[in-house]
């Protein structure tokens, strides 16, 4: 009898062993926390259709950035919802609105400890929902909204942000955001740009996060699911304009996507688990469908081992609360 003179499962006998050889580890500084902060709470308030995620009060944004410091995640993304929208997003601007208050807040808690970035788009703060402002036939008007978003660059940076991270995927948005903060003086601040973020049916809890106003949809500014060479496209054209950092959203359905994005790229790569993905988790798991611990690591995994250099999720702090355990 011939016996075969390569047995791969040598190398997966143990723990200890599978440890050795493993290709893709975690760390708790792959992680970047994604956190909604509502202007008007004084307590933390629940998200129905994401289990264990809140709108944060301003007070318990403090600690939950305390926590993601102490923990060593790689980071910690604000995403602010305003009292008051109107047309334009002005309070995306005002020094003393809700989301750059915020980040002016956790800085100061934080310090240098903990990298601060902050959504720089402006669904959250117009009163119809969409990422940018609207022509007098209600289409997005692409220019007109790179200006505010290079206003919006800079306010975010005078706050204190670490990184300002564009997610409205319009056209232009890296460059003129790199031109006003280089013009007012943050030469220093990165920007990780949403670069291949699709329309998806997975940002479905997230509308209920930041209390979103949309009426319709945002698929003549967001990808198209079917396309994976434009995601190249906008991913060059977002590193040739001075992006420091891109990204790739969703992820798990788009780990193509993401290994092609990683392997041309020369800049680090991100990839946003969204809201979606964290909710079909969470739902599976409390009907006993799924294990829950396995299912969140194998998905996080996975990310990373399609390329992705960070992976923003929602479950950061309980997962590097696993691994600090060891």
């Amino acid at each position: 009898m011939s016996f075969p003179a390569r047995r791969p499962r040598r190398l997966r006998r143990t723990p200890a062993l599978r440890r050795l050889v493993a290709e893709t580890r975690l760390h708790p500084a792959d992680l970047i926390l994604p956190v909604f902060v509502r202007e008007g709470l004084d307590a933390p308030a629940p998200i129905s259709s994401m289990p264990g995620v809140v709108q944060h009060s301003e007070a318990s944004l403090l600690e939950a950035a305390e926590e993601a410091r102490e923990l060593g995640l790689g980071g910690i993304m604000l995403f602010g919802i305003p009292a008051v929208r109107d047309a334009v997003g002005t309070a995306s601007l005002d020094p003393e609105g809700i989301l750059n208050r915020s980040i002016r807040a956790v800085k100061a808690r934080v310090g240098e400890d903990l990298p601060v970035m902050s959504d720089l788009c402006l669904d959250e703060f117009t009163d119809h929902g969409h990422c940018g402002v609207l022509t007098a036939e209600g289409a997005v008007d692409n220019d007109a909204t790179l200006e505010i978003y290079a206003q919006m660059g800079v306010a975010q940076a005078e706050a204190g942000a670490d990184v300002v991270a564009p997610s409205g995927m319009m056209d232009g948005q890296v460059a003129v955001i790199r031109q006003a903060l280089d013009e007012a003086g943050h030469q220093e601040v990165p920007i990780l740009a949403y670069s291949a973020k699709y329309a998806s049916a997975f940002y479905g809890p997230f509308r209920e996060a930041v209390d979103s106003q949309l009426s319709g949809d945002r698929r003549t500014y967001q990808m198209d699911a079917p396309n994976r060479t434009e995601a190249l496209r906008e991913a060059e054209m977002d590193i040739t304009e001075g992006a420091d950092m891109i990204m790739v959203k969703p992820a798990t359905a788009y780990l193509d996507i993401l290994a092609d994005v990683a392997a041309f790229s020369d800049v680090p790569v991100a990839a946003y688990q969204v809201s979606g993905e964290y909710a079909m988790i969470e739902a599976a798991a409390a009907q006993g469908w799924v294990d829950r611990r396995g299912v969140i690591l194998e998905s996080i995994t996975a990310i990373r081992r399609a390329g992705a250099t960070n992976v923003l999720t929602y479950h950061a702090a309980e997962i590097a609360g696993w691994l600090h355990e060891g």
